[in-house]
């Protein structure tokens, strides 16, 4: 598996754009502060509503992100989340 397994972030996204992906008709997830390991079966694509998190990808380095970012996150990529503000986010997965 070649691919690069990068977090993609998009600051500030126009709101335009964020309708024009419909982010704003997708689940919602929230999470406390909490640290803890994670694993991409499928790519994620979600949008901070609120939170400021560092995700840290297995061997890569770490990617701070928070309210107002729209992040993509590859599929089979193995990261660890540290959230420092409460999470909340809109999310879609594949």
């Amino acid at each position: 598996m070649n691919q690069t397994m990068e977090i993609k972030v998009d600051r500030q996204p126009s709101e335009e754009h964020l309708n024009r992906l419909g982010v704003f008709s997708w689940g919602i997830w929230t999470k406390e502060v909490s640290e803890f390991p994670w694993m991409y079966d499928e790519a994620e694509t979600c949008y901070f509503l609120e939170g400021d998190v560092v995700v840290t990808p297995a061997g890569g380095e770490p990617v701070q992100m928070g309210k107002g970012d729209l992040v993509t996150f590859p599929a089979g990529m193995s990261c660890t989340w540290n959230i420092r503000k409460d999470v909340k986010k809109h999310y879609q997965f594949g």
